[in-house]
């Protein structure tokens, strides 16, 4: 049993236990610097993955997106990458808590660990930094710094995910809309059979997320879908939920986020 006020080296103060998929899955998180909201719960959904496949999360953070991936689809053989030791080992915990297959090594993608270059799997997914940060302002807070700006270049995440993607396998990202041309830029020559699903917020709004999917070894024209759209109305009117109906059968259901725009 882990101590009440020791989990997984943090002290229990400084984490939150938070709730995804109506409660089917809790996650520890800290309460301070990057914290897992409704993004690597949508890339999960959008994840292709049948029963019996490997994923391999870079960049894994504390496993909400794995996580939430093998509480959709049952008996995968899920892997995490992640560079930061303490949340590695959140990530880890928070396996054993959801009696998930989830094996989370240490490490950099950039000097890939010896034990994942011997290794490919049928599906790579990544929720990369977000901001370029020669464009925008550096994060306080070092943990947040590391989740949401950008180490590691983009063409990085789209390289290592490519080498460690099986033929005719599977890469999914979630990333800034205005990132797209950058992900097709560096998928060109290591990954195929593109397809963007942008996420709109609202009627009328341009997509700020897209997520990405490529095939390893995909000859398939480019496809654009429609976009789904994540909250009812034309504008936030008061604090409440406005999520669609689709997006609440993702986010609370576990349904999957189909490449369609139509749920």
């Amino acid at each position: 049993m882990t101590p009440e006020n020791d989990i997984a080296g943090w002290d229990a103060e400084n984490l939150s236990d938070d709730k995804y998929l109506n409660g089917r899955l809790q996650i520890w998180q800290p309460r301070v610097g990057y914290r897992a909201g409704v993004d690597p719960v949508l890339l999960a959904a959008a994840v292709n993955a049948r029963a019996g496949q490997h994923v391999l999360e870079l960049g894994c953070g504390v496993g909400t997106a794995s996580l939430c991936l093998g509480t959709r689809v049952p008996d995968l053989r899920l892997t995490g990458l992640e560079i930061q030791a303490d949340h590695a080992a959140l990530a880890m915990a928070n396996g054993r808590r959801n009696s998930a297959d989830f094996e989370v090594v240490t490490g950099d993608l950039m000097a890939m660990p010896a034990c994942l270059k011997a290794r490919q799997f049928d599906h790579v997914i990544a929720n990369p930094p977000y901001f370029d940060r020669g464009a925008s302002t550096v994060s306080p807070h070092p943990a947040r710094e590391m989740a949401m700006g950008i180490a590691a270049p983009l063409e990085a995440w789209i390289t290592a995910a490519a080498k460690r993607c099986a033929p005719k396998g599977y890469v999914h990202v979630i990333h800034r809309a205005e990132r797209l041309p950058d992900l097709i830029a560096a998928a060109a020559g290591v990954l195929g059979s593109i397809e963007v699903l942008p996420l709109i917020p609202r009627v009328g709004r341009a997509a700020q997320l897209v997520v990405f999917r490529a095939r390893r070894g995909g000859r398939a024209d480019f496809r654009l879908w429609d976009g789904v759209v994540m909250h009812k109305g034309a504008r936030h009117q008061k604090d409440e939920e406005s999520y669609t109906d689709q997006l609440v059968n993702i986010l609370r259901h576990g349904a999957a986020l189909e490449f369609s725009g139509t749920g």
